[in-house]
């Protein structure tokens, strides 16, 4: 998933750094087989269960995350645009800290995004279990630590996706042997 929205911004950077349309960045993702891409723009949820919903987004720490995209967004861009045109640096420098004011009620769309995603995989009564439990002591502790916890949880995985990578393609080079492939 990282990779997925990893290359989304790339292709973004890139085409608004050379001039290309973004039209086609801004289109909804089509929906698969898995849900992911699914519009809930179009279902209607009480207002109790969105409320819920957003209880949960924000106990759970998931708008830590979201408030950590504006200013990725904003420096990924700076720094492309810096790179494609290195006279506007400057500019750039100066335009940047001002960005993040202007793009608040993005920041206030993803939340309601994020609170509709949530209604229409659970039930008010779950998200209000959910949302007790994130202001449990617990419940309090795991959001705290979540940063942590994954931070050394994604160093751990850089390892084990490098053996994966190496296992892979060894499988794969095993197997065209057998089928008498040159590989070397």
């Amino acid at each position: 998933m990282r990779l997925v929205r990893a290359f989304t911004l790339v292709a973004g950077m890139v085409a608004a750094s050379t001039g290309l349309s973004t039209d086609a960045f801004a289109q909804a993702a089509p929906p698969t087989a898995s849900g992911v891409g699914t519009s809930t723009s179009n279902l209607i949820f009480a207002p109790s269960h969105l409320q819920a919903a957003r209880e949960v987004i924000s106990g759970s720490g998931i708008v830590r995350s979201f408030d950590g995209f504006i200013p990725q967004f904003i420096d990924q861009a700076r720094t492309t645009m810096g790179q494609t045109r290195p006279e506007l640096i400057k500019d750039l420098e100066e335009i940047a800290p001002t960005l993040p004011a202007q793009l608040a009620d993005l920041r206030s769309e993803i939340i309601e995004i994020g609170a509709r995603v949530y209604a229409n995989r659970l039930s008010e009564a779950e998200l209000k279990e959910i949302s007790a439990f994130f202001k449990s002591p617990a419940g309090s502790k795991y959001v705290s630590t979540q940063p942590q916890i994954l931070e050394e949880l994604f160093g751990e995985m850089q390892g084990w996706t490098q053996r994966l990578g190496v296992r892979v393609v060894e499988l794969f080079r095993e197997e065209l042997k057998k089928r008498g492939r040159d590989v070397n």
